[in-house]
């Protein structure tokens, strides 16, 4: 059986880099609020460069919303989650309500460890009305994060009623999945997310994982290898054994 304590901290890491990643060139009548960007799935050089990039963008224009948005999103795909929450509070005191800057501010507060207060936030801006799905699919992440499973999955249910087809939603339902261990169901979710539109190589590397942790090593390989040079695809294979691998036995993967 899994340990679901060697599983659940890299599940949180994915749930969250992948959140609403979508593509700019979603149909305006689903999109609801901007889409989040997603630095997470890029090579440590490209991070690092599109963040000094964003940086410099950002003390030229720091008013400037999308660029806040996207500043943030640069400093928390480098482990700088603090910062990230520091830039994104001055817009929140500019752009007071803004429901961009609100999810963008929740998820930055999620990947700092601040459950309660990114609730808080979502919820100060979802209205029960008319749910923006991006703010639905930050909250669902949040909840995840701190093992309230099934309110997750029913707030990504919702999210899909407003924004079907939208991958990230799909994956995100995949993730929380695996996160109780119910790897099976993960995969069928995370399927369903690549041939959406909106689909990242973080989920089809998402994809691979999953697929790796139920033991399918040569079908994980070639799914990594679809997305990543071959150096990274080692790393990444290795990263899937060392996960299932506890006091050297290999009797630990579920198969649902």
């Amino acid at each position: 059986m899994l340990s679901l304590n060697r599983l659940v901290r890299p599940l949180r890491v994915l749930l969250l880099a992948g959140v609403a990643a979508v593509a700019i060139s979603a149909c305006a009548s689903n999109r609801g609020s901007m889409p989040s960007p997603d630095y997470s799935g890029m090579a440590a050089g490209q991070s690092q460069q599109s963040l000094g990039e964003l940086t410099a963008r950002y003390k030229s224009n720091p008013k400037d919303k999308g660029v806040a948005i996207h500043y943030a999103a640069a400093l928390r795909a480098v482990g700088q989650s603090q910062q990230a929450v520091s830039v994104l509070e001055i817009s929140m005191a500019q752009y007071p309500g803004d429901v961009d800057i609100s999810v963008a501010y929740a998820k930055a507060l999620t990947s700092d460890g601040r459950f309660d207060q990114s609730l808080q936030v979502l919820d100060n801006v979802i209205r029960p009305e008319a749910p923006d799905w991006n703010a639905l699919l930050v909250k669902g992440a949040t909840l995840d994060q701190v093992g309230r499973n099934q309110e997750a999955r029913a707030l990504y249910a919702q999210a899909l009623v407003f924004a079907p087809g939208e991958a990230s939603i799909e994956a995100n339902m995949g993730l929380s999945y695996a996160m109780t261990k119910e790897l099976p169901a993960a995969e069928q979710h995370l399927r369903r997310a690549v041939q959406m539109r909106g689909a990242t190589s973080q989920i089809r590397q998402n994809l691979a994982l999953i697929v790796g942790l139920q033991g399918r090593f040569e079908e994980c390989r070639a799914l990594y290898a679809a997305e990543l040079p071959p150096a990274q695809v080692e790393s990444n294979m290795a990263y899937v054994r060392a996960l299932l691998t506890q006091q050297n036995r290999w009797d630990l993967i579920e198969q649902g």
